[in-house]
């Protein structure tokens, strides 16, 4: 009896230290000493990762790569055509070049021959370097424009931002650009003058502007001005091919040998005349280094007179050769900058190609 006893004592006491065990973890697991879990990282908007910029932060810009060696041809990236690449017209705030205004003196050729002192801007490349040589561009005007009118004037300038992009990709040398008042008498105080002045602009052209240019900037200069006629250009807008065409080529053949016509105004010369003179003295022994041209499909203004003096150029003189240092261009579009800008692209690329 007493073993009975004994044995039920032992039992009931087994069955409560089980009951315990069971009230301290109830899956029945041996307890452990807590550990604290580490807590997964979730996205917090004040702390950012490490690809991210704190949002108090200003952001950096991207960098812009460095400019390329430019070469004297034609790079990888442009081309001529019928169209601006977006690339190309985009301006830059770096790496991009400079335009300053000038005063210089000259004559009214029109009329008294009295002295005035007239404007013009000049496009100066990235990285512009007074011990070097440039080329340079003498850009012209239309009739009813000024100094200003190809915009040439502040940092978003579309001629500024074409240069900066053909030089910063290596499709060009660099070179310099001049956008001088085409008119050699000007009113300044009606904004107007005699439109007789745009043929006389040729005197103030020779005379007063490339020596002005040629003493004050790092371009190809000599004491012969016909020695250096291949490092000079004329282009020019509406008005300004008229003055491409009757004063660049037919009058200032020595001085220049690269010329654009951009819609050439009415008044140009036709393709026979402009051939009898440059083959003719003093203009025989000059040979032209390349004549582009460019007209709208429906510029009811200068399609005709600029197809009269360019298109069939090459037929009446030796001098051009259509493909080799010659080219029409055509194409849907007006009397207006889709055109203009168009062939400054254009011509930029060929102008100085040797």
């Amino acid at each position: 009896m007493r073993r009975l006893t004994l044995l039920f004592v032992i039992l009931a006491a087994a069955a409560i230290l089980v009951a315990c065990g069971k009230s301290g973890n109830e899956d029945g697991a041996t307890p452990t000493a807590a550990v604290e879990a580490t807590p997964t990282p979730t996205a917090d908007k004040d702390t950012p990762t490490p690809t991210e910029v704190p949002a108090t932060d200003t952001p950096t810009p991207t960098p812009e790569p460095e400019d390329p060696t430019p070469t004297p041809t034609m790079g990888p990236h442009a081309k001529v055509d019928t169209r601006i690449p977006t690339e190309y017209s985009t301006y830059r705030l770096k790496n991009c070049g400079t335009i300053e205004k000038i005063e210089y003196e000259t004559k009214d050729y029109l009329n008294d021959q009295a002295t005035i002192t007239k404007p013009a801007y000049v496009y100066l490349p990235p990285d512009y370097d007074e011990t070097k040589q440039y080329n340079v561009l003498y850009l012209m005007h239309g009739i009813g424009g000024d100094e200003t009118e190809w915009g040439m004037t502040g940092m978003t300038s579309t001629v500024k931002a074409i240069m900066d992009n053909l030089i910063r990709y290596g499709d060009i040398e660099p070179f310099i650009v001049v956008a001088p008042n085409g008119r050699s008498y000007y009113d300044f105080a009606n904004k107007n003058g005699d439109y007789s002045s745009f043929y006389v602009f040729g005197q103030e052209l020779r005379n007063d502007l490339i020596p002005y240019i040629e003493s004050h900037f790092a371009v190809y200069h000599d004491d012969d001005p016909t020695a250096v006629r291949d490092h000079r250009a004329m282009a020019g807008l509406s008005m300004g091919g008229m003055q491409t065409i009757n004063i660049g080529m037919c009058e200032c053949l020595d001085l220049i040998s690269w010329f654009g016509t951009f819609s050439a105004a009415p008044t140009s010369y036709v393709s026979s005349k402009i051939a009898e003179i440059i083959g003719s003295e003093p203009f025989a022994q000059y040979k032209i280094n390349y004549m582009y041209n460019i007209c709208g499909l429906q510029d009811g203004t200068a399609y005709g007179s600029a197809s009269a003096a360019a298109k069939n150029l090459p037929q009446y003189t030796d001098k051009l050769v259509d493909g080799e240092n010659f080219m029409w261009q055509e194409k849907n579009g007006n009397h207006d900058f889709a055109i203009w800008y168009l062939g400054f692209y254009n011509f930029a690329q060929l102008a100085f190609r040797q």
